[in-house]
């Protein structure tokens, strides 16, 4: 759970945020493997390995302003907040289980950052995507955003 989220206001001139889920990020058409279904705890090395890497994406989400909801994989912070993290669709990406293809992660920067509580929370997060990739230790990334509003999921 987040400790503390911010928002930034819209003005009653712009145009709200698109709210957006996972099946978005992948362009109409392509047949994509559902590495939810086959991540598997028990940690075999091939089961480690990145699907898809050259998954495509949506090109048309670049520069806009979207919300998507999703689970945190901290990169770079303090006990206090995080400043960057993966958002990837389920629990454990990158972590217990193996990454999902790039087209289903993204790279978020938070200026300032942001608290947090509980990695088994799921958030939303606000922002402009781009369609920028990112490549870490962890994942190879499809699309980046930077982050002007952090919350807590609600259904």
């Amino acid at each position: 759970m987040l400790v503390g989220c911010f928002l930034i206001s819209f003005n009653s001139s712009a145009n709200p945020p698109k709210e957006i889920f996972w099946e978005d990020l992948i362009p109409q058409g392509h047949v994509q493997i559902d590495t939810q279904a086959q991540a598997n705890h028990e940690g075999s090395e091939q089961n480690w390995v990145q699907p898809e890497l050259d998954a495509p994406v949506v090109e048309a989400l670049n520069g806009q302003s979207v919300s998507l909801p999703g689970f945190v994989v901290p990169l770079e912070g303090d006990s206090e907040v995080i400043t960057e993290f993966l958002l990837v669709p389920y629990f454990g990406a990158c972590i217990h289980v193996p990454p999902p293809p790039p087209n289903q992660i993204v790279h978020v920067t938070v200026k300032g950052g942001v608290p947090i509580e509980s990695l088994y929370d799921a958030i939303v997060v606000t922002g402009i995507i781009s369609t920028e990739t990112w490549s870490g230790e962890i994942a190879q990334v499809g699309y980046k955003m930077k982050a002007v509003g952090v919350a807590p999921f609600e259904l």
